[in-house]
């Protein structure tokens, strides 16, 4: 393994890791219950993304709750129609970042797959 794919490995996992907190965080503070079951659905599937980042760094690292602080805030500052673009946009992003080490790591095809389906997700929960 290449020491930008164990950087892109560790930055990977950290994400994740962060968005497990961030989206059970939102699930507690949005007002649709429909949200809130997918953005628990959502962490669910981020921790699992985590782990197959740790198997592949080989690192145990800690999430951090800044973005699951700061989510919930601007979800009741700005809402949802303006905050859920914002979160689809990240989800996408991820996208771009894994497919090169997707090439390379076939287990991270399937959470490159995943993230844009969040995206497609989180997107669609504005349509409800």
């Amino acid at each position: 393994m290449e020491q930008s794919d164990l950087k892109t490995f560790l930055k990977a996992q950290q994400g994740e890791l962060d968005a497990v907190l961030m989206y059970n965080a939102l699930a507690d503070a949005v007002k649709d219950r429909n949200d809130a079951e997918t953005f628990r659905r959502l962490a669910a599937e981020e921790g699992h993304h985590a782990s197959v980042f740790k198997q592949l760094s080989g690192q145990t690292l800690t999430p951090k709750k800044t973005l699951a602080t700061v989510v919930p805030l601007f979800y009741k500052i700005i809402g949802k129609k303006r905050l859920y673009p914002i979160i689809a946009k990240f989800e996408y992003d991820a996208v771009n970042t894994y497919a090169p080490v997707a090439q390379r790591f076939s287990e991270v095809e399937s959470v490159k797959n995943d993230e844009k389906r969040h995206g497609d997700t989180v997107m669609a929960l504005l349509n409800k």
